[in-house]
């Protein structure tokens, strides 16, 4: 049987697995479908026609170590999730996220605090976005590449399959890193192929695109093919393969 407090909120047509906690002030709109053993945490807020699969979590406060530099308000706002969404098994969604509608986050994936996507986007398996990102609409982050906190990923961009971010030039030593922690910023259209390696606040360009493998250390220029390693200008980006300018 689910568990379901007495000021939660459920739509019509709503349908709840086993063992399925829903706690305070949570509202889950009209034939939202929620697995089995699913978490909502207080205040969550459940689009129309959502579907949520077995194990999901959704509202998760974040943990903070004992020597951890990261600074987390005492309690985040709700997390919300909004119509059409599909949330595979096993997702972890923490507090503080705001997701569009129609957004398909594959299993295995996790986003942490205070992260916007955007409408109908893709979170792939297993990827992890780390929290304060900010990730247009129709994005593509494709399956297990790794999203670093602080970073920017603008529409319409594809992110390859074990892509790597970064965010911290020193390592994680001395204080100075402080003042300079900032992830890439993907800007419209940007593409960057698998197990490529995105260094700290690099600004890849309108269109872009940096190829399989390579690591890019400074920002890439727009409508630019970038390769190697260190990756640098090979070409223009085709011209069939740029987006039409926004309206």
């Amino acid at each position: 049987m689910a568990e379901v407090h007495s000021t939660a909120q459920l739509g019509e047509r709503v349908r709840l697995g086993k063992n399925t906690l829903i706690e305070a002030d949570v509202v889950v709109g009209d034939g939202t479908v929620v697995g089995n053993n699913v978490v909502l945490y207080r205040g969550t807020s459940i689009g129309k026609g959502v579907r949520i699969d077995d194990n999901v979590v959704i509202g998760k406060q974040p943990m903070r170590a004992a020597f951890s530099t990261l600074k987390v308000e005492e309690t985040l706002a709700a997390a919300e999730i909004g119509d059409e969404c599909i949330i595979g098994t096993s997702v972890v969604i923490y507090a503080g996220c705001r997701l569009g509608k129609k957004v398909l986050v594959a299993d295995l994936a996790t986003i942490r605090e205070n992260v916007k996507v955007g409408d109908a986007t893709i979170v792939g398996r297993g990827v992890a976005i780390e929290n304060l990102c900010e990730v247009g609409s129709k994005v593509k982050l494709e399956t297990g590449c790794y999203i670093t906190a602080r970073s920017i990923i603008e529409d319409l961009c594809f992110v390859a399959p074990m892509v790597t971010t970064s965010n911290d030039n020193f390592l994680g030593r001395t204080e100075e890193r402080f003042k300079h922690t900032k992830g890439p910023h993907l800007r419209r259209g940007a593409r960057v192929g698998a197990n490529a390696v995105l260094l700290p606040g690099i600004v890849v360009g309108e269109d872009a695109v940096v190829g399989a493998g390579a690591v890019a250390v400074r920002d890439v220029p727009p409508y630019k093919v970038v390769v190697g390693v260190p990756a640098r200008v090979l070409k223009d980006t085709p011209a069939e393969q740029c987006l039409p300018e926004e309206e």
